[in-house]
């Protein structure tokens, strides 16, 4: 499938809320769909094409951090999207406004009941709340779908929960966007997300190495928590709103020093200074894993060689 780029960044008047502050006049009423949507995925735009089809504006209620990473702190969680990205791609794909829950204790704290009655009634005046598959809510999970319905009915909101949408190997989910990222199958990813898994990040000093191979790179680190596999992938590169091809490497750099995983990529026909630039890679092929070669002339015929099949899987 031809490769979907990340939109563009919301406009600043984009509203972003936490508790407390007040809902626009535009979003009085508002349908709200409820989630964590991390990567924002087909199975996660199928629920908001529901919440748009109420005719009402829809205001996304998401929870930072993922309450994953609350409940087990000691468990890294791969993160497909990070807040910034969440709220760019959710902006695109017909969202309104956001309410941006802390997920802390007081949160993990707050029963089913004062779940509704505080953030849907009081805060937000929900007029419809749509909720994916095996929704839950409120301490121990108390609250899902039927008790929303039962208080929606009280309280003078509609519920409308949607169903999985389904891939090629069952309900499209994050954790199976993850697992396919984490073991190469970058077309596989981004088939379920509907666009290419994209990072973003400022562009930071490395060690020059590249630019002495004949291969400049801007590098970026990533969460510590990235299960992206390591390996040598084609991208495309966001550069002020301009997108380039480039031909990216994730790793430890085997034929170096074997140091914590870095984002290097080699932008292709750009000249420029990139340093402390913030820049967008999406993600369309794997091409090989990491690997050290016998002298510096090996690497350099390989990376020749990435560069090639890179430029032919992103004209393709």
């Amino acid at each position: 499938m031809p490769l979907i780029l990340p939109p563009p960044r919301p406009s600043p008047a984009f509203p972003v809320l936490g508790p407390g502050q007040a809902l626009p006049a535009s979003l009085a009423r508002p349908t709200v769909a409820i989630g964590n949507f991390d990567g924002v995925h087909r199975g996660h735009r199928h629920v908001l094409a529901a919440a748009k089809a109420t005719g009402r504006p829809v205001v996304v209620m998401t929870f930072e951090p993922h309450p994953r990473s609350y409940f087990q702190p000691d468990v890294p969680l791969f993160r497909l999207t990070d807040a910034a990205g969440k709220a760019r791609l959710l902006a695109s794909a017909g969202a309104d406004g956001l309410a941006v829950l802390a997920f802390d204790a007081a949160m993990a704290g707050t029963s089913a009941e004062a779940f509704v009655d505080r953030l849907l009634v009081d805060w937000l005046g929900a007029s419809t709340v749509v909720v994916g598959r095996d929704f839950h809510y409120g301490t121990r999970r108390a609250g899902n779908a039927e008790t929303l319905r039962q208080a929606g009915a009280s309280k003078g909101f509609a519920v409308t929960e949607v169903a999985a949408l389904d891939g090629p190997e069952g309900p499209i989910s994050s954790s199976a966007i993850r697992e396919a990222l984490s073991t190469g199958r970058v077309e596989a990813a981004n088939a379920l997300l509907g666009h290419a898994w994209f990072v973003t990040g400022p562009v930071i000093h490395g060690e020059k190495r590249g630019r002495e191979l004949g291969y400049p790179t801007a590098n970026i680190r990533l969460d510590a928590a990235c299960g992206l596999a390591h390996g040598i992938y084609a991208v495309m590169v966001g550069i002020d709103g301009t997108w380039h091809q480039g031909v990216a490497s994730y790793g430890r750099r085997p034929q170096f020093d074997n140091g914590a995983p870095l984002l290097e990529v080699h932008v292709f026909d750009f000249a420029g200074n990139l340093y402390d630039k913030e820049v967008d890679v999406a993600f369309a092929s794997y091409l090989r894993g990491e690997a050290k070669f016998d002298s510096l002339e090996a690497l350099i015929g390989q990376m020749d060689d990435d560069s090639r099949e890179a430029r032919k899987r992103l004209s393709t």
